[in-house]
């Protein structure tokens, strides 16, 4: 009766120390994880400030220095001229 006791024992030991291990395991698992999702979050956070300061950039450049118009085309003129014709 001792020995399946002990032995009875020695099983729920083993089941709960699996139990323990596999909880180390997830919460290992979940930390990991949230500290990935965290450096996502502030590398796109980082990248979006770039983008912006870029654009930006680019509009006053654009502001100070606007680009040059196209010049019309001589094909050009004569198909807006059909056009008009048209309608």
């Amino acid at each position: 009766m001792a020995e399946a006791s002990q032995s009875i024992m020695e099983k729920a030991e083993a089941r709960f120390m699996e139990k323990q291990k596999k909880t180390v395991e997830r919460n290992k698992a979940t930390a990991e994880y949230l500290s990935e999702a965290k450096v996502r979050i502030i590398k796109t956070a980082r990248l979006r400030e770039l983008r912006l300061a870029k654009e930006e950039a680019d509009r006053v450049a654009e502001a100070l220095n606007p680009a040059p118009k196209k010049k019309r085309t001589l094909r050009a003129v004569k198909k807006a001229a059909s056009t008009e014709v048209k309608s």
